[in-house]
């Protein structure tokens, strides 16, 4: 099928052009590595969507219940809209979705597991006999664990868990839809989708997606959502997106290829929106493992975000963040910069990229015996065995130290020090040691909490016991000591070392390695930096110093009714606050209760503490208290 839009039908979607005060001479991806789309409009495909698109997803016409409301009955009419404009405009066309724990049929509640096995089994063999030749499936959505739940209602008044295999803790059930996706359409790429993946449960989407790949099931691609974007910088955005295209394999062992596939920056803030669309849009436009970018809507007020406000063109008129998309997109050397080695839509085929070992920080090997500042990791490399530190994603610390970097930095000890620490987190830095001998290291160290431990390794064998860091006075994060500990014999010349954290909230600011049983560096004596707990509020990055908990500046409360319905049993967006206030990001859940789940059982929170949840839509309130 051609996948280039024909003139004449740019033309007709020119000459229909409504709803926006420019136009384009071909949709933003004309001519690129890769695809941009977007979404039908209250279920309809608008006259001007050639305009800007050349894909299209369903946003609820092909879903299992939109489709089949009532056992047997089948209305294919409001999906075959958009698989017959992909057909007639040379556009691609996704299919939204197969298996979701949400919007399925009512009917299905209550059933057996053999007979919900049974309806599942015609729902697929149903769509593969209407669309044979689907290019794109989304084959599970919001399927990832957290807590005790699942994103989506998976086991909630229905069996389709037990009817598809189960779960003993490798997501069996999700690999069985993707076998019989593959066995009805043998080539078709097959999609897994989920939301919160960039920030709140980006290692346990990693986790799944591995597991699945793991098991044989046949995973194509990996989709993010992208909805949880507005509250990530710049910097956190591109770690966040490394650390996912370089932690998701395929069955090769290579670089999975990612799909952006509800894309959606949801504020009435002008100037956010388009910060993040210009930050963010590139970053995906770029990548050589991103095969394709939809957009969740386009129009203001008729998008699932509050009152509509993730569209980007508003009662006729570009917002700055369109205004910027016709300006990026109408340069033909942006264009140009798109890559897609995927193999996937016309990407070429996917080379994994020539090995390049780590290196030292500053050049040059760090010297044994000497004094090594903790934030002076070696460089990370490229390809396997070739990464220099092991943390999440954020750089929660705010030190512009090793700026772009995830390791958590804080501007305080003697300079800057490693804290926000958990269990498995590693760094590693390239040694050059003068002769064979047993040092002792002198770690200067600070913790609250009582968990709190380190181990060194000299080329991944351990030189030292477990070395606990003492909980401090008045559990003060900020007041750092020395802590001794002898290694084994380490032999002369360049090495690895590796400081492991191996019990949480260790923070360390430098550790010196003294020749023999010498146990004393002078210390820091016990320097303290006033920088209130241990430096470690977390940052919102640049999201316009919006800090107060119960403002609510970007969507009041009282714009409710305003010709916009709420549905709470729907997906919700939520604010993230600390006990200062500060926005921590936003989190979509399927109401308060999963929502609290999610922020208790993520990764991305690393401190005890009471948060805040707030509504986007309504303004509602509630505290969660996290235990670390």
């Amino acid at each position: 099928m051609e996948k280039s839009f024909s003139r004449a039908a740019r033309a007709v979607a020119v000459a229909t052009l409504a709803v926006s005060s420019l136009s384009l001479a071909a949709p933003f991806a004309e001519g690129g590595a890769k695809f941009i789309g977007n979404i039908t409009t209250r279920g309809q495909v608008q006259s001007d969507f050639g305009t800007y698109w050349n894909q299209i997803t369903a946003e609820n016409e092909c879903k299992w219940a939109s489709i089949e409301a009532s056992r047997g009955n089948f209305n294919f009419n409001g999906c075959d809209a958009c698989y017959n404009w992909a057909k007639k405009n040379g556009g691609h066309f996704k299919f939204h979705a197969l298996v979701w724990g949400s919007q399925y049929p009512n009917w299905l509640n209550g059933l057996s597991a053999d007979e919900t096995k049974k309806a599942i089994t015609t729902w697929f063999d149903r769509v593969a006999k209407q669309y044979p030749d689907l290019e794109m499936i989304d084959v599970v959505n919001e399927a990832i664990k957290s807590g005790g739940s699942y994103h989506s209602g998976y086991g909630k008044n229905n069996n389709i868990i037990p009817a598809l295999g189960g779960d003993n803790g490798n997501y069996e059930f999700v690999a069985t839809a993707f076998k019989m996706a593959r066995e009805r359409w043998p080539k078709a790429i097959l999609i897994y989708n989920d939301y919160n993946t960039f920030q709140w449960q980006i290692n346990e989407g990693i986790d799944l997606v591995n597991k699945l790949v793991k098991q044989g099931a046949p995973v194509d691609a990996y989709g993010q959502q992208a909805h949880d974007l507005t509250d990530m910088n710049e910097s956190n955005f591109k770690s966040a997106l490394n650390k996912i295209q370089t932690s998701v394999k395929n069955a090769k062992g290579e670089p999975m290829p990612l799909f952006i596939t509800e894309y959606d920056i949801g504020t009435d803030n002008d100037n956010q929106q388009k910060q993040r669309y210009s930050e963010q849009i590139p970053a995906f436009w770029e990548s050589p493992q991103v095969a394709g970018i939809t957009l969740w809507g386009y129009v203001y007020g008729a998008t699932w975000t509050t009152n509509g406000n993730s569209g980007i063109i508003k009662n006729g008129s570009d917002r700055p963040a369109m205004k910027w998309m016709k300006e990026y997109f109408g340069n033909p050397s942006n264009v140009a910069k798109g890559k897609n080695t995927t193999g996937l839509i016309g990407g070429e085929g996917y080379e994994p990229p020539e090995p390049v070992p780590q290196e030292p920080f500053k050049g040059t090997a760090l010297a044994i015996p000497g004094k090594i500042e903790v934030e002076d990791y070696d460089k990370n490399g490229v390809g396997e065995g070739n990464t220099s530190y092991s943390d999440d994603y954020t750089n929660d610390g705010g030190s512009k130290y090793r700026d772009g970097d995830g390791v958590d930095l804080y501007d305080e000890g003697t300079g800057v020090v490693l804290g926000m620490t958990k269990t498995g987190e590693w760094l590693e830095y390239t040694v050059e040691v003068a002769k064979d001998a047993e040092y002792t290291i002198v770690t200067s160290g600070a913790a609250g909490g009582t968990s709190a431990a380190i181990k060194y390794y000299i080329d991944d064998k351990a030189v030292t016991d477990e070395i606990k860091i003492d909980q401090t006075a008045d559990n003060k994060w900020d007041v750092y000591k020395d802590f001794s500990a002898k290694t084994t014999k380490i032999t002369a010349g360049k090495h690895v070392l590796k400081l492991e954290i191996t019990g949480d909230y260790a923070n360390v600011d430098y550790f010196t390695f003294v020749e023999g049983d010498v146990a004393s560096t002078g210390g820091n004596g016990g320097n303290t930096a006033q920088t209130g707990d241990n430096g470690n509020t977390a940052q919102a990055g640049d999201n316009g110093g919006d800090s107060q908990i119960g403002g609510n500046d970007e969507e009041p409360p009282a714009a409710i009714g305003a010709g916009f319905k709420y549905d709470p049993n729907a997906l919700q967006d939520y604010y993230v606050f600390d006990q200062q206030g500060v926005r921590l990001g936003v989190l979509s859940a399927y109401g308060f209760e999963a929502a609290t789940e999610i922020l208790q059982s993520s990764s991305a929170v690393k401190k005890s503490g009471v948060y805040y949840l707030r509504n986007r839509f309504t303004g509602a309130m509630q505290s969660v208290r996290v235990v670390r």
